[in-house]
């Protein structure tokens, strides 16, 4: 059991253990509130599910998790993130820069930010974190029906041993399934394109879904892609779509139907009219 000196007494923190936490939950999608992404994830994630954004830096993981977290909150639904990787500031006005409104959520009370310093804080102390805010036990009050994890990268640092993350991921995702919590989990893959590119650790098999994210050359631009390629309960397109992130908010554009090769960051242009979105004006 792990437990940390703190002001009037000690904290404890306990084992979790998923299968002594059950919860009734409905059977829903939590939807993104943009219309293309939904359509490519045909309606929104599962409650009770866990999501793995994988890509390299900058291609719109954390945006679109936090488009997520946006959403749950116009619906009156708590979300918590809890950011490794990025400055509480920088991530305020990141979000507000892409039109995503953040502050009016942080407000509210329907949306946390936590910083987190993986050097300063245990795997037992975050799980017990989680556990308060699912069950609204935190200063907040109110429990959360959606947690972001950005990044794993970060959390990976907090293990005594990669060996580790496993087993105690497994245990925390399986609790906050059970506690029919949508888990957004993102992982920065090193290297930009090609196969240079490399993941710090494969979690692919323990979520219940995969969005895929990739930079691409095409027309002397680097583009972003991207494409879901596992939701273990229900329908997904198995298109792979334009990604832009822009101050109106996330476009997703036509299937890259004319390009073989996007997942490799080379595409290879097979047809006879590419189907790119058009440059925002000024740019």
């Amino acid at each position: 059991m792990i437990f940390r000196f703190a002001k009037g007494g000690l904290d404890v923190f306990p084992r979790l253990v998923a299968s002594e936490h059950h919860a009734e939950f409905p059977d829903a999608d939590l939807a993104s509130g943009n219309a293309g992404l939904d359509a490519l994830l045909c309606g929104g994630l599962p409650r009770g599910t866990s999501t793995l954004f994988l890509g390299p830096a900058g291609t719109g993981k954390s945006t679109i998790a936090t488009q997520f977290a946006a959403a749950a909150a116009l619906r009156g639904e708590r979300s918590a993130l809890y950011i490794f990787d990025e400055n509480i500031n920088t991530f305020r006005s990141r979000s507000c820069k892409l039109g995503i409104d953040v502050e009016s959520h942080v407000k509210s009370g329907l949306m946390t930010v936590q910083q987190v310093d993986p050097a300063e804080l245990s795997s037992g102390e975050f799980a017990t974190m989680l556990r308060r805010v699912v069950d609204g036990t935190d200063a907040c009050g109110r429990p959360a029906k959606v947690v972001i994890v950005d990044s794993l990268n970060g959390y990976l640092n907090s293990m005594p041993d990669s060996r580790f993350l496993t087993a105690q991921l497994h245990e925390l995702l399986s609790y906050l399934g059970q506690q029919g919590v949508v888990t957004l989990l993102t992982v920065t893959q090193s290297g930009m394109m090609g196969n240079n590119m490399h993941t710090p650790i494969d979690t692919t098999y323990l979520v219940d879904n995969v969005i895929l994210f990739r930079y691409f050359e095409a027309r002397g631009r680097v583009r972003r892609a991207i494409s879901v390629v596992k939701k273990r309960s229900g329908k997904h397109e198995p298109t792979i779509r334009e990604l832009r992130v822009t101050p109106a908010g996330i476009e997703i554009g036509e299937p890259l139907e004319d390009f073989e090769g996007v997942l490799t960051g080379v595409p290879r242009y097979v047809g006879d009219g590419a189907i790119l979105m058009k440059k925002p004006d000024g740019e």
